[in-house]
């Protein structure tokens, strides 16, 4: 099976008209009105922007209810259990009857999730493998062990047998597997060399955004070294990871006052790019080194994966400004 079939049927939709005396929380009101959808349910339907008044989408389930206003909720249809197979394309380093090891582009989903329900690594991989995938290691990430946020680009492996998958997962966990990246950011970090630890969790202040908390989250390190000044605004480091959290060298590297160049979230500046016309479609991050042992041979195997063009085009106009 190919395409967005789960995209065929139109969304739910259900109309609420607040009264005079409706007060109180979005959220709540709408789970009072709509007894169907829980408030936890509704919560994440507004942030997922399904919630709307009056021509305006709203993201806020705390938003105070408007007396007057008609709030319409547009549930999307359940996606299917199992991802659908897509043919798109891969860059593959390596393929055995094992593992798969792709060069993953900038703005590639790695598994379906909310706002994105297909045309992921998940569905290339699933075309691409065959149907057998499926059955490797969960329905919803068939053969993921890792991934990479949706704008880094570079080296993945992914499992094709539930013995590669689990081989593959205990080497992340024992934390045997290399993994390099290389990232343009902002400033020059100090000292050149070092090792960045703080906890990672959901910030408190911006629930899309990751931060590193005083108290919470989940432990996470990143050793880091410049590799060169850019100009007199930028360099150019490398870094590795000790823990695998979400966005966490973005996130550290910003902690410290670095983020990196092009980042939506942590980066900042970007006018700076876009007023020189610079189009940098993605933050300046790129896993290009990853190494693992095989999960049948035992050999250690490592591949690196070149630079996107848009470094070059960052560096040549950091260099002048």
């Amino acid at each position: 099976m190919t395409g967005r079939a789960h995209e065929i049927a139109a969304p739910e939709t259900h109309t609420v008209a607040a009264e005079a005396a409706d007060r109180g929380r979005l959220d709540a009101f709408l789970a009072a009105r709509v007894p169907a959808l829980s408030r936890s349910r509704l919560k994440a339907l507004i942030v997922a922007g399904a919630v709307s008044a009056d021509g305006e989408t709203i993201k806020d389930p705390s938003r105070a209810v408007k007396p007057g206003t008609s709030y319409r909720i547009a549930v999307p249809p359940a996606a299917p259990a199992v991802p659908a197979a897509q043919d798109i394309a891969l860059t593959i380093l390596y393929e055995d009857a094992h593992v798969i090891v792709i060069d993953k582009p900038a703005g590639l989903v790695v598994h379906p999730a909310p706002g994105n329900p297909d045309r992921t690594l998940v569905n290339a991989l699933i075309h691409h493998c065959g149907a057998g995938l499926t059955g490797i290691g969960g329905v919803a990430r068939p053969g993921i062990v890792h991934r990479l946020d949706k704008d880094t680009s570079g080296v993945m492996v992914a499992a094709k047998t539930a013995a590669a998958h689990e081989s593959l997962v205990a080497q992340f966990a024992a934390r045997t597997i290399e993994r390099r990246y290389g990232a343009l950011v902002w400033g020059v970090p100090d000292p050149a060399a070092g090792r960045i630890e703080g906890n990672i969790g959901r910030s408190p202040r911006n629930r899309k955004k990751m931060a590193v908390l005083r108290s919470g989250g989940r432990a996470a390190a990143t050793r880091y070294r410049v590799l060169a000044r850019i100009g007199s605004r930028a360099s150019r480091v490398e870094c590795r990871l000790e823990t695998g959290r979400t966005h966490q060298i973005r996130v550290h590297m910003a902690h410290i006052g670095h983020p990196v160049i092009g980042d939506p979230l942590y980066g900042g500046r970007r006018k700076l790019l876009s007023d020189a016309g610079i189009a940098a479609p993605t933050q300046a991050l790129h896993a290009f080194r990853l190494g693992f042992r095989h999960p049948a041979i035992g050999e250690m195997l490592v591949f690196d994966a070149v630079f996107p063009p848009y470094f070059k085009e960052l560096i040549n106009f950091l260099e002048e400004v």
